[in-house]
């Protein structure tokens, strides 16, 4: 990984749709160990996983993590608190707003 270029490698993972009441969410977790950091990208290969209602969907795929260069993974430490706190301002209440 380079001061400007990015570094690309294949892994293997699962990934996780749940799609119930209490939880809905997407995960992926990677086989090898792999980490991701600041500014890194990942691309998880194959067609879409659709868990239907009630349901918690595990398939094992293949994913490219795209690896931010060095200087990338400087810009984003350093403007990432700022996007975070673009979604603080926003908020949520029991009011309907007409």
């Amino acid at each position: 990984m380079g001061l400007i270029t990015r570094t690309k490698e294949k892994a293997p993972c699962t990934v996780t749709v749940s799609h119930r009441f209490e939880e809905l969410s997407a995960h992926v977790r990677f086989e090898n160990g792999a980490i991701i950091n600041p500014g890194d990208s990942v691309l998880v290969h194959g067609a879409e996983i659709m868990a239907p209602y009630g349901e918690v969907v595990e398939e094992h795929r293949e994913a490219t993590i795209t690896r931010a260069s060095k200087l990338e993974q400087l810009w984003t430490r350093a403007t990432g608190d700022f996007e975070f706190m673009e979604l603080c301002e926003f908020s949520f209440s029991e009011e309907v707003m007409s």
